[in-house]
């Protein structure tokens, strides 16, 4: 009776484990397609990033421009 007893226990314990093992499993594999889905968005964010810093400085530089002719109009040589 004794020896039916511990094996049943080891049993339950197996299988207790297995599942266990099996839900690790599961998690880790939807935590790695979050990551690749957050690289994505990252890559995403980091794209937009880029593109308006490079239309900032555009803008900056028009600015610069512009506040460089209303500054210091040039004056014609005629009147030179």
């Amino acid at each position: 009776m004794m020896n039916y007893q511990l094996e049943h226990q080891l049993e339950d314990r197996l299988r207790s484990l297995k599942s266990e093992y099996a839900a690790g499993q599961q998690m880790l594999l939807d935590l790695e397609a979050k990551q690749v889905d957050l690289q994505h968005t990252l890559l995403r964010i980091s794209g937009a990033i880029q593109v308006l810093e490079e239309e900032r400085q555009k803008f900056v530089e028009v600015s610069d421009r512009y506040r460089e002719q209303v500054e210091y109009p040039e004056i014609p040589e005629v009147l030179c």
